[in-house]
């Protein structure tokens, strides 16, 4: 695709990207996505978070409704507040593997999403307050259902060196990313990521990835940035992310999103 051709469908991922980092969305990035939408292109929001995390945004999803969250392990509808489509970690595969981490890097503490609950550990260190409902439970109870996301947290580690000693514990049998950070590492289903659900996504809109323009800052959007036609990295993406992007715009806390989506779209 080049460089001026107006894409039919945006994918952006928020946290770091979309978002500032003082958790907000500027007035000119909310102009921006809705300018676009008006003028005929499809928006889609990509990210690791949980559903309840979408309700805000839901001014922002268009005419289509969802959103993609859990870094792809669901299809979420943001106005009906339900999810659409799943893909979860069996409870017999998501037990071996935190058993596994946990016989390897004993300090860790887990949490699930669920796609209609959170859970965690007694211990378990929140960096954002828990909702009313959350399952405080062992290991083993909170692994009773399948679950979207095991997240994986140490409390001093980066994330990069928790990935690094998580990625060959668990093979192939599941899918270990992060999304930025100190000390979490975030597991899904063998196969899940931000892109297959995209890809998924897409087809069901008649749209090609070479149609596709997508933006990301973290490791857990790698596989979503391969995918499209044309990748973009904001400036304060991670150095694995700028190195394979096919663009970098400005940074999150300077609109970079809403920066691309003016130009492209002559906004």
């Amino acid at each position: 695709m080049s460089d001026r051709r107006t894409p039919r469908l945006v994918a952006t991922d928020l946290d770091g990207t979309l978002v500032r980092s003082d958790s907000t969305i500027s007035p000119r990035t909310q102009q921006a996505v809705l300018a676009i939408q008006e003028a005929g292109a499809v928006f889609v929001m990509v990210t690791a978070r949980p559903p309840r995390w979408l309700h805000d945004l839901s001014d922002l999803v268009g005419a289509h409704g969802v959103a993609i969250v859990a870094n792809g392990a669901i299809l979420y509808d943001v106005v009906q507040r339900k999810a659409i489509r799943t893909r979860l970690i069996a409870p017999a595969v998501a037990l071996e593997v935190a058993q596994a981490i946990r016989d390897a890097v004993p300090e860790v503490e887990f949490a699930i999403e669920r796609p209609d609950r959170y859970g965690q550990e007694p211990h378990y260190l929140n960096r954002w307050p828990r909702p009313d409902d959350t399952l405080i439970a062992a290991l083993d109870e909170l692994l009773a259902e399948p679950a979207a996301k095991l997240l994986v947290r140490h409390r001093s580690l980066h994330s990069d060196e928790l990935l690094a000693r998580i990625t060959p514990i668990v093979g192939e049998r599941v899918a270990a990313s992060h999304s930025g950070g100190t000390g979490l590492v975030e597991i899904a289903a063998s196969g899940v990521s931000k892109a297959a659900m995209l890809a998924d996504f897409a087809a069901e809109q008649g749209i090609s990835a070479a149609e596709t323009i997508s933006f990301g800052d973290s490791l857990n959007d790698l596989p979503m940035l391969a995918w499209a036609g044309t990748s973009y990295g904001v400036a304060n993406a991670h150095p694995e992310v700028l190195a394979v992007v096919d663009h970098v715009c400005p940074a999150n806390d300077e609109d970079g999103v809403a920066t691309v989506l003016e130009e492209l779209f002559d906004l």
